[in-house]
């Protein structure tokens, strides 16, 4: 199919960028609303994760058959599809009256963002195939993660504080609807490539990573003498295996194994899965420092993260340009060393401290560090990869990020569950346990650093 030219490339791009930033906004919206929503519902302090987890795993598991599914059906098709899904499961989530509910409609929310997210990247390149209009419409796209993510915790809090949290949710119903309608006139449908469907590897997958991080979040509530927590995660790690079987034999597999033949580009993935964890423990535990300890509202608490978000958002703008200059090191290692060294800061957290010198000054430093790295291994995941195998490559750094976060979030919660914190205040206890989860994710950059340090810098590693 030849693409003919757009007749309203702004039109165009604005549904695209929307419905991504929708996708976005729903991973940090309903961070601020933590504490009111395990009060409305019933949510255990350890079951409370799975409102992120639910939804990222199911994102991240199933987002690269989405991918081949688009390719497959047409792109188009599939991002109306996957918006219907996702605003279908919006619905359920914002008329939940229990915790199950609601966990399994942010579970549907991320099968409706594994096949939305895919379509949108891959038709912004078809509807933009000429410079200058691809460069701009990719530099718009690409700010969407940070704007998404402050954009989604003041929100978040602004919607809970000002109305009802369940309002952050429902409002992706009219959203999604104005953007199906929209997307029939102004989107081009894509060719269909012949291909098949790798569904073995994508149900191993999931349900190899949901296996584990449930059991360690069981572990948490349970602990590990229980008789249920073991044989999940047993479960989830012969699950991962079979996994790897299955991509063996299979004919067009989610993720071709010669992808982690580079050691550059598997230490980059291991080293961006384990910021995302760290930084999943940092938003779990500090917005419900803020509110519990600080006595902040929700809006509060979402402003309270601008220091961090704005550092972030503002040092990446000048990293590609700075990095062509200086190298990636100083912005690899020089990042992940002051990630390392903010989050360690922060995990001195006490109940009645400052907010400018325990939370403020702390997040500036995360947020540089967060900026200057992120872009850099994001590069480096897929540095030096074959044309062919670009897409998949892509797929798997996406991949890292979303199931990295509930995986190390789940053990940073389970060491919070070890804090002694019998007969001390609700102020006392989330800042004993928010210090403890927090440090495990300083040293989680930590051991970053020494993974970049050892397999992504050094040019002798890079195998292609």
């Amino acid at each position: 199919m030849t693409t003919t030219p757009l007749k309203h490339p702004n039109l165009t791009l604005m549904i695209i960028t929307l419905s991504y930033l929708m996708l976005v906004v729903d991973l940090s919206i309903a961070i601020t609303a933590l504490p009111l929503i395990k009060t409305d519902l019933g949510f255990s302090t350890a079951s409370l994760s799975w409102i992120q987890n639910a939804y990222t795993l199911a994102f991240g598991g199933l987002l690269l058959l989405g991918a081949r599914i688009g390719d497959i059906l047409g792109r188009r098709r599939m991002f109306i599809w996957g918006l219907a899904f996702f605003m279908g499961a919006s619905l359920i989530v914002g008329l939940a009256d229990s915790a199950e509910v609601m966990i399994t409609a942010r579970i549907l929310q991320g099968v409706g963002a594994a096949v939305l997210a895919p379509s949108t990247l891959a038709l912004l390149s078809t509807s933009f195939p000429q410079q200058p209009a691809r460069g701009r419409a990719l530099a718009i796209y690409g700010s969407i993660t940070g704007i998404g993510t402050t954009l989604g915790l003041v929100l978040g809090g602004w919607i809970a504080e000002a109305f009802d949290w369940r309002w952050a949710f429902l409002a992706n119903v009219p959203l999604g609807i104005l953007l199906m309608v929209a997307a029939r006139f102004y989107i081009q449908e894509t060719d269909r490539q012949p291909g098949r469907l790798d569904v073995w590897g994508a149900v191993t997958s999931t349900f190899g990573m949901t296996a584990i991080v449930y059991g360690l979040i069981h572990a948490a509530e349970f602990g590990w003498t229980d008789a249920f927590t073991l044989p999940c995660v047993l479960s989830g790690l012969v699950f991962m295996w079979l996994f790897v079987e299955v991509e063996k034999r299979a004919a067009m597999p989610l993720v071709p194994l010669r992808l982690f033949n580079s050691a550059q580009r598997t230490g980059a993935n291991l080293a961006r899965a384990l910021f995302v964890g760290s930084m999943g423990a940092f938003w779990f535990f500090t917005s419900q420092y803020l509110q519990i300890a600080k006595g902040m509202n929700p809006l509060e608490t979402g402003l309270a993260f601008l220091p961090m978000t704005l550092a972030s958002f503002g040092i990446a703008f000048f990293v590609p340009r700075l990095s062509a200059r200086f190298g990636d090191t100083p912005f690899l290692a020089g990042g992940l060393i002051t990630v390392a060294a903010g989050t360690l800061w922060l995990s001195q957290l006490t109940p009645n401290g400052s907010y400018l010198l325990e939370v403020a000054l702390p997040m500036l430093l995360i947020g540089i560090g967060q900026g200057a790295s992120t872009i850099r291994l994001t590069s480096a995941g897929v540095a030096g990869v074959a044309p062919a195998d670009a897409g998949a490559a892509s797929g798997l750094v996406t991949m890292h990020v979303q199931l990295g976060q509930p995986l190390f979030l789940s053990i940073m919660i389970t060491i919070a569950s070890l804090v002694p914190v019998a007969g001390l205040a609700a102020n006392q206890v989330i800042a004993h346990q928010a210090n403890a989860a927090i440090f495990g994710g300083g040293i989680l950059c930590l051991i970053a650093l020494a993974v970049v340090l050892i397999f992504v810098l050094p040019k002798k590693h890079v195998e292609d």
